[in-house]
C-alpha cells in the first residue's frame, strides 16, 4: 500500500492499552481502508496532552502496515504533521 494523507485524532482510551502514553491516536473517521478502530504509530508529540488535548486532529502521511499479524497505520516519527480544525 502506498502512503496517503489522512486525518487522525488523539484520544484517551476507555480501557488501558499497551502503551507508555495516556493518549493514543486513531483515524478521526473511517477513511477507506483506514478504520477508526486502527491504531497509529506516529510522532510522540502528537500524544502530548499538554500541547495537544484529547480530540486534537492532525493531517499525516501514512499507510497501513502489518507487524506480527496486526494491521496498524504507520507514519515515520520524523515526518511533519499538521494540526487541523
Amino acid at each position: 500500500m502506498k502512503y496517503e494523507y489522512i486525518i487522525v485524532e488523539n484520544f484517551k482510551p476507555k480501557f488501558p492499552e499497551n502503551s507508555h502514553f495516556e493518549l493514543r491516536v486513531r483515524p478521526a473517521f473511517d477513511q477507506g481502508e483506514f478504520k477508526m478502530n486502527m491504531r497509529v504509530e506516529c510522532p510522540k508529540e502528537m500524544r502530548d496532552k499538554k500541547q495537544y488535548p484529547p480530540g486534537t486532529k492532525f493531517k499525516i502521511k501514512a499507510k497501513i502496515t502489518d507487524r506480527d499479524g496486526t494491521k496498524f497505520i504507520y507514519t515515520h516519527y520524523t515526518w511533519p504533521f499538521e494540526v487541523v480544525e
